[in-house]
């Protein structure tokens, strides 16, 4: 959508500029440093910044006025849009940190709008601990094959799989103390869509590898995943939740970023969503069914 405030901004500096070539114009000429062939030309030079600014400030004014009717249309059209858009469906939110935070609340009220109901969350402890990881992993012959630094992206990826698959879950039992930081309902039934937040910084050494492989289990073997973010965030997550292959929506606070989160987990369309450089404001809108 558009902002308004880019152009004003443009506006200012037509008006810093026409304030300069006023202030030198009128100290030139009063010391008589120029002809008057030179001062017609200031004079018209400011005549052209005086127009300039005008039409900037008429296309600022016609521009917010714009954009107030485009907020307005999407604040009617939203409830009617999201109307039981994901009903039924069962969305996991997965969040990489403590808690999702603002982030979370937003991705809480979409699925609502949108009928869906939170089949579970799990809020990872990040970044890991590898040494209580093989420990707990040791302790169970089955699972001792996922221990070590080099298995640590297939670990990621045998989790993301056991989350949205549900049933049996070995690798989620056994990890559950090491790795989980909050966690809300079972692991029984299969998911519908998944949501993943990442409430941290960018990670590095084996966190890195670790989340290298989640999110690649998350691409490969989900259902609809989802990447989200606010718009404001300062370290965005979208270039490497984009390139492991994962929808992204990056403007998850606003109406239509929650429009576009529900219209992915409804199996719309794939790709990055948002406002954010290559990013699409939405998917393709497509009928509830």
């Amino acid at each position: 959508m558009f902002d308004f405030r880019y152009h004003v901004a443009s506006l200012a500096a037509v008006f810093l500029a026409l304030v300069l070539g006023i202030l030198i114009g009128v100290a030139i000429s009063g010391r008589g440093f120029v002809d008057k062939s030179e001062r017609k030309l200031l004079t018209g030079q400011i005549r052209d910044l005086r127009q300039e600014r005008d039409a900037e400030r008429a296309l600022a004014d016609e521009l917010q006025s714009r954009q107030a009717v485009s907020e307005d249309f999407i604040t009617q059209a939203y409830p009617v849009l999201m109307k039981d858009r994901l009903k039924g469906k069962r969305i996991v939110v997965l969040v990489l940190g403590a808690g999702g935070g603002e982030t979370g609340a937003d991705v809480a009220d979409a699925l609502d709008d949108a009928g869906a109901r939170e089949l579970r969350y799990r809020a990872l402890k990040v970044p890991i601990n590898p040494k209580a990881l093989d420990k707990a992993l040791g302790s169970r012959p089955a699972l001792r094959a996922y221990a070590g630094d080099s298995q640590l992206g297939d670990l990621g990826r045998e989790l993301a799989s056991e989350l949205v698959s549900g049933g049996k879950t070995p690798v989620w039992d056994a990890l559950a103390k090491a790795l989980v930081e909050q966690q809300r309902g079972n692991l029984e039934r299969p998911a519908d869509g998944l949501v993943l937040i990442r409430a941290v910084k960018p990670q590095s050494g084996p966190t890195a590898r670790f989340l290298a492989g989640l999110y690649d289990g998350l691409a490969t073997e989900a259902p609809p995943a989802v990447g989200v973010e606010s718009s404001s965030a300062n370290l965005s997550a979208v270039p490497v939740w984009s390139a492991a292959g994962l929808s992204t929506v990056d403007d998850v606070d606003t109406l239509l970023g929650r429009l576009a989160l529900a219209l992915v987990l409804g199996g719309s369309s794939t790709g990055k969503y948002g406002i954010k450089d290559g990013a699409k404001p939405l998917p393709p809108l497509t009928p509830v069914t």
